[in-house]
């Protein structure tokens, strides 16, 4: 049996050469709290692209300077943040691999001086900041500075955009009913909770015409908040809104306890995988090439996000193609220790 990890895929004529995507993880090195790349980023980024990974997508990157998670977030919000992200983008791409960035605004969970946003004036928990309730005219700001962002991101050359919806930051804190308690248009039903989230693709859309994601957290894990079946609702609404592929996370809208154990979100991408008929991609503690195997071939998942186990091995798809007796080519200048 050919090994499905190994094999391309393709979206919107963008053709990744394999099944492994390296998740977007903030590495909070950007100096000066002015956003822009560090050669750490360069380093880190390209390194797994010479790895063989099929697509990296870049840490979440705030659209605007409040939205940041950390005064060391790398930002897009600016034009002046264009030319290190072309470079970089030149940097993966010399070695075969595609590239995305995540598009992100942190909400009620930004870690920054000044006010903080957030669909209702709640703060995360007993140490957090109260954020400041959005008015319309900061929600719509906040959806412009997406479709901004996402044409800065087309200029740089990026082959993939996927809006974070995940996570407990801003888009996922109007999702949720845990965290958005307002009574106007963007708060109560599902539609409304759901309408800052079609308002940034429908605004992003106008100016990118490549592969969308969205990431989301498929289950709050508290009483009276989202769970998977919720998101099959939200996973049709983002099919019909051309949405290409949902990335599909868990958690950290609030506090929870969470049963974690090696692909345990994996259930949540096949759950809306197959109720709305929409590819998915798959995160949690995946770290076994078998683990990752199964999930394809079973259909539970089109793509393999990995996450802390690239950062322990920038060469996983080596490894990998071992394990599954398939046969990857290296950089040339590695031939002699590649195989």
């Amino acid at each position: 049996m050919t090994a499905k990890l190994f094999s391309p895929y393709t979206i919107k004529g963008v053709t990744f050469k394999n099944r492994i995507v390296m998740s977007p993880m903030c590495m909070y090195s950007s100096h000066n709290q002015d956003g822009h790349l560090q050669n750490w980023h360069r380093t880190h980024y390209t390194s797994r692209a010479v790895g063989q990974v099929g697509l990296i997508i870049v840490e979440a990157t705030a659209v605007t300077p409040q939205g940041r998670i950390s005064p060391q977030d790398l930002g897009i919000w600016s034009d002046e943040h264009i030319n290190g992200f072309k470079e970089l983008v030149g940097l993966v791409k010399e070695h075969g691999a595609k590239i995305g960035i995540q598009l992100a605004h942190a909400g009620r969970k930004a870690i920054l001086e000044g006010d903080i946003l957030a669909p209702s004036a709640i703060a995360f928990n007993d140490h957090s900041k109260t954020p400041k309730e959005m008015t319309k005219a900061d929600i719509a700001e906040t959806v412009e500075a997406f479709k901004i962002g996402a044409e800065r991101a087309k200029v740089a050359g990026f082959d993939v955009i996927e809006i974070h919806g995940a996570h407990g930051y801003l888009i996922n804190e109007f999702l949720s009913p845990l965290s958005n308690k307002r009574w106007d248009e963007y708060g109560g039903s599902a539609e409304n909770r759901y309408r800052i989230l079609r308002e940034v693709i429908d605004s992003v859309k106008t100016v990118w015409d490549g592969p969308l994601f969205v990431r989301v957290s498929a289950n709050d894990y508290q009483e009276g908040g989202l769970t998977p079946e919720d998101y099959i609702t939200f996973a049709q609404w983002l099919k019909e809104q051309g949405v290409d592929l949902i990335d599909v996370s868990s958690g950290a809208v609030v506090t929870a306890r969470i049963d974690v154990y090696p692909g345990y979100q994996v259930k949540y991408s096949e759950t809306i995988r197959k109720a709305a008929d929409i590819p998915t991609g798959t995160v949690g503690l995946i770290t076994s090439p078998i683990q990752a195997e199964e999930i394809l071939q079973n259909d539970r998942a089109d793509l393999v996000f990995l996450a802390r186990e690239l950062l322990r091995d920038p060469y996983w798809p080596r490894t990998a193609a071992k394990e599954l007796g398939a046969v990857i080519k290296g950089p040339k200048q590695y031939e002699r220790g590649w195989m």
